[in-house]
């Protein structure tokens, strides 16, 4: 049957329209949705920046942020790491979602909380993190069951070695760094924009700098080792020299992959149509120039958790502009969904609120707010005025930050008002704070192959002991009788086979220990047959001695495939012979799932 030419010609056009124009406008769709970049510090106090007016260092990139974009006089996050990530990512104190701790399980956020990875997600782009999660290992605790397609980094709290490290997490495998660690993220992270760079990418790079390890590629660290530093924190003899010379060269190299991110998305042509935010997770890791504010890193008082924060979105925000408003971590999910168009629901009321207004300068009033600060068993309150402390002392922040001279006599409405509710924010939101001391940890959860559990998150029996007191970058030594043992609180989300590896160390004289790992009535055995005896690593690399634990390499060791039935329980691992002086040294079992 023949059509018309009138037919023939409308095919003509609509084929046009669907191969031609539609993609374009596919694109054009795409591109109209703006691309989020946000880039963490980590232990990076206020005055580490030159921006700030620390002259001890130059952080030129980072510092043309608050040039190019707007930037906070007075934003606030938690006294330290976890809490302020979970107040990041989800839009909500850290207490809400029971993040009480760094470690040993206490830094997992909630399961029902909905995460800005999660939210961007749903609205169609394509998301990925590089770097310190610090907000749980195992599945679906992990980046990749939160909202984030791609991950690259690690999930503890700090990290043992910066330089090639191992037993780093790519999507749940282990794999090992390239060269110096926050070199490696950036690397990655420029990588990923430019695969993405046609379809709307929500992209979280966290530094693990510069918090201690202090390491820094000696490009960096030769800048600053002989120099004569000019500012010092306000109580000097409380600071170590060498400590704030490693801190502020490891502040330059992060500050140059600020830089090489930022160049990284002018090339490819996307800098109007990105939005960047830079910010730092709690105050300096040590006593050193902070702008002469009272506290540091673990302090509920203004140096604990007041930091810098910049949002640079070029043709979109008034470059230059000094935003006095207080603000804070809580404020930047509803912030970015707004920027971007996303009409969301997170299941939970907000803290944080939507910063649109301050950033497009308009000139409505912005209302007055409190905002809390609270870390075990210390609370703090700020308005935009006052600051009323853990001990009840007032403190009027615009003659000063020092928190020096308590008005509280003076005040004393203030000072009462701040008290009362302070004491009701303790009782509606601190005192919820579920410290489930035995909240399992979770192991073969549908659809994600692995499951890491680390030393960190076991617990050891009888002499055996950890390498350091700072569980996170930790492993299990002294493992000298029979009797000793390591278990894991776990619960099994859905049963099957799980194949075992074990990552040991043990001396050649040691070798011949045969070790047992059961679950319930389920066990399987194996033998430490080959000898794997390194030395301890990173000292080679510190530039100050560390308090965390040294590192060293691992032997993986195939223990067999052991089935797992749904529930909770403990994991044991134990030894059933020990021929020699000690079974081994332990870092980490891996859990992979081959059937159900």
């Amino acid at each position: 049957m023949k059509l018309s030419r009138g037919k023939n010609n409308h095919r003509i056009i609509k084929i046009f329209l669907v191969v031609f124009l539609l993609p374009l406008f596919k694109f054009s769709y795409a591109q109209n949705k703006p691309n989020v970049v946000v880039i963490l510090a980590d232990d990076q106090g206020w005055g580490d920046l030159s921006f700030n007016g620390n002259t001890n260092l130059n952080t030129p990139n980072i510092d043309s942020m608050a040039r190019n974009g707007v930037s906070f006089d007075h934003f606030y996050v938690s006294p330290v790491c976890s809490p302020t990530r979970a107040e990041f990512l989800t839009g909500r104190y850290h207490a809400r979602s029971d993040v009480y701790g760094t470690s040993e399980g206490r830094e997992r956020m909630n399961l029902d909380e909905t995460t800005i990875a999660q939210i961007f997600k749903r609205a169609g782009y394509a998301t990925a993190m590089y770097g310190k999660w610090h907000n749980g290992t195992q599945a679906p605790y992990h980046p990749n069951t939160r909202g984030f397609d791609e991950f690259y980094g690690f999930t503890s709290g700090h990290w043992g070695n910066y330089f090639s490290s191992l037993f780093l997490d790519h999507n749940g495998e282990l794999v090992k760094g390239k060269g110096y660690l926050d070199n490696d993220l950036t690397n990655r992270a420029m990588s990923y924009m430019e695969v993405h760079r046609e379809k709307p990418f929500f992209l979280y790079v966290a530094y693990n700098t510069p918090h201690s390890p202090m390491q820094v590629p000696d490009r960096w660290w030769n800048q600053f080792k002989n120099k004569n530093l000019s500012m010092y924190n306000r109580d000097p003899e409380r600071e170590d020299t060498a400590f704030t010379k490693a801190a502020l060269a490891m502040c330059e190299n992060m500050d140059w992959n600020v830089g090489r991110i930022r160049n990284k998305i002018k090339e490819l042509g996307l800098a109007r149509n990105t939005i960047v935010v830079y910010f730092s997770d709690n105050g300096p890791n040590s006593w050193r120039w902070n702008g002469g504010m009272a506290g540091k890193k673990g302090s509920v008082d203004e140096g604990g958790v007041r930091l810098p924060c910049f949002i640079d979105w070029p043709g979109k925000i008034e470059p230059g502009r000094k935003i006095s408003e207080i603000a804070a971590d809580i404020d930047l999910l509803p912030t970015l969904a707004d920027l971007a168009g996303i009409k969301y629901s997170s299941g939970k009321p907000l803290d944080g609120k939507s910063l649109k207004l301050l950033l497009s300068g308009n000139s409505k009033p912005w209302p007055n707010r409190l905002l809390y600060s609270a870390w075990h068993e210390r609370s703090s309150v700020r308005s935009q005025k006052y600051r009323l402390d853990d001990n009840g002392q007032l403190f009027d922040m615009e003659t000063g930050p020092g928190q020096r001279h308590d008005i509280a006599r003076e005040k004393p409405v203030v000072a009462q008002e701040l008290s009362d509710s302070l004491k009701e924010w303790q009782n509606k939101v601190l005192s919820k704070i579920d410290k489930k001391e035995d909240r399992p940890f979770t192991v073969g959860y549908p659809g994600f192959k692995n499951t890491q559990l680390p030393a960190r998150d076991g617990t050891g029996h009888g002499a055996i002991k950890r390498s350091d007191r700072w569980p996170n970058s930790s492993f299990f030594t002294n493992w000298v009788n029979v009797s000793d043992s390591i278990t894991w609180n776990i619960e099994v989300l859905a049963g099957g086979n799980f194949k075992v590896e074990l990552y040991y160390t043990c001396p050649k004289k040691d070798i011949g220990s045969t070790i047992e790992l059961q679950f319930g009535k389920n066990k399987i055995t194996g033998k430490i047959t080959k000898a794997f005896d390194p030395p301890l690593r990173g000292m080679e690399n510190d530039r100050v001695k560390r308090e965390e634990s040294y590192v060293k390499d691992w032997e993986p060791k195939q223990l067999g495939t052991i089935h797992l039935n749904k529930g909770t329980g403990t994991l044991v691992l134990k030894a059933i012979k020990m021929p020699g002086t000690q079974v081994m040294d332990f870092r980490l079992l891996m859990l992979t799932r081959v059937s159900d």
